[in-house]
């Protein structure tokens, strides 16, 4: 038997800091990605006022020169490209436009199709059914064929891009918020609201659309990963940004011609991304086993496990 005093101290919830940190720190293939986007999403804000425009200016010296070599200066560390320039440089300032994309065209998806699933779920005038067919409509095409039509009929542009990937990311967000309104809809706390003339608008706004937003921010940060991988594959086919503005697609591309003398070219960024893929991927796992009652033990497993 338990007995409560005033100086008992409440038990840590799982969606504390202090408890998330503790959470983070037992799982180390977690804490590992955690630290390696940090150090991505630093060098993207950061990194590019500190190397100036090292991505841009041409060595003409330094064309194709190997990794590794400290001649020409520690920002030459990862090589050099066919025009002399570093490869890092251009690694930072490529970061900050694609981890910048990704996050424009997911956070767009999420509000877009999140508002349209909230519509959807809890009216069911005509509107709604409208709404889910069009996301039949769009689901129904691949997402990379869609953004290929879509991108060579208006032409390639950052613009273009977002809303390219947006779009074939939102019925994710709209069928996912719309299950959500289905089920909160019917439960006691919006039938209160009703009984006291609280009108839809504000059952949506002020009830409802709280408790579906962490389901949907944990899908984007799964969905984030796909949106770099759809956005790269766009700029190695030439369909993404423009030059001078470079992503990490755009430079495997510009380096796809040089793998059997220069590897390096193609090979770092394709490695960036492959890195923060995986990282995405393996933090979301961890952050549904923690948000999970039901899996959090294997957390509290490892722990005992380093003891």
């Amino acid at each position: 038997m338990t007995i409560i005093t005033p100086d008992t101290k409440p038990a840590a919830v799982p969606g504390s800091g202090r408890v998330l940190l503790a959470y983070l720190t037992r799982d180390k293939l977690a804490l590992a990605a955690a630290i390696f986007l940090a150090i991505v999403v630093l060098a993207a804000i950061l990194g590019p006022w500190l190397v100036g425009d090292a991505a841009s200016r041409l060595g003409l010296r330094q064309r194709n020169l190997a990794p590794f070599s400290l001649e020409s200066g520690w920002i030459y560390v990862l090589g050099a490209d066919t025009l002399g320039r570093p490869i890092l440089a251009r690694l930072i300032v490529g970061a900050q436009n694609t981890l910048g994309i990704a996050a424009a065209a997911v956070f767009a998806s999420m509000l877009v199709g999140g508002t349209l699933g909230l519509v959807a779920g809890y009216s069911e005038r005509w509107y709604s059914h409208l709404i889910m067919r069009l996301a039949d409509i769009v689901m129904s095409f691949p997402s990379l064929l869609l953004a290929l039509i879509v991108l060579y009929t208006l032409g390639p542009s950052i613009t273009n891009l977002v809303i390219v990937l947006a779009v074939t990311r939102m019925p994710i967000y709209l069928r996912t918020a719309r299950a959500e309104v289905l089920e909160l809809r019917e439960r006691m706390f919006v039938s209160a609201a009703m009984a006291m003339g609280a009108k839809p608008a504000r059952i949506i706004i002020r009830h409802i659309a709280p408790l579906v937003l962490p389901t949907l921010v944990t899908i984007s940060a799964i969905d984030f990963a796909t949106v770099i991988l759809s956005e790269s594959a766009l700029s190695f086919l030439g369909l993404g940004i423009q030059p001078p503005d470079f992503t990490w697609g755009a430079m495997v591309a510009n380096g796809r011609g040089y793998l059997a003398t220069a590897w390096w070219i193609a090979f770092w960024p394709g490695l960036a991304i492959m890195l923060t893929t995986l990282s995405l991927n393996i933090l979301s796992n961890w952050a549904r086993t923690v948000a999970d009652p039901q899996q959090r033990w294997r957390l509290q497993k490892l722990r005992k496990a380093a003891r």
